[in-house]
């Protein structure tokens, strides 16, 4: 029997094999009333994400089921399946009372509005007198 010195094999095996947690990709921006998280979550079932705030922390959970094809032989497997996990600390200026999210097209949107203590606003100057009206004559 010949055995085959692959020093690479086990190596591309670890690199290659699905990690049984993935991290979900996500943009975030702000506007004057909310800040906006968008996960891309594409083939999940809506019936598993989970949003939750605990504290400060917002985590959002979900699953994605590889398909299971009877008598199916793969030739490529490259999407991936699991659990996908995202987790974001949430500063003081976020109102946690309010939050709300939506999973449409394969990307959940969590709308975190900010705290009315925390919006722009404008501040009056006190004893700025305005300047008298000169009449041209």
């Amino acid at each position: 029997m010949t055995v085959a010195y692959a020093p690479y094999r086990d190596a591309r095996r670890v690199a290659f094999t699905p990690s049984s947690t993935r991290l979900a990709a996500v943009d975030l921006y702000r506007t004057d009333e909310n800040v906006v998280l968008s996960v891309d979550l594409p083939g999940v079932d809506a019936g598993s994400i989970d949003v939750d705030v605990d504290g400060r922390i917002l985590t959002v959970r979900a699953q994605r089921t590889a398909p299971s094809v009877e008598g199916a032989t793969w030739l490529s497997r490259e999407r991936q399946s699991g659990a996908v996990v995202r987790k974001l600390r949430l500063g003081e200026s976020i109102d946690t009372e309010n939050i709300a999210a939506d999973y449409r097209d394969g990307v959940l949107t969590v709308t975190l509005p900010v705290a009315e203590k925390a919006k722009p606003r404008k501040v009056v100057v006190a004893g700025v007198a305005a300047a008298p009206e000169v009449a041209a004559e």
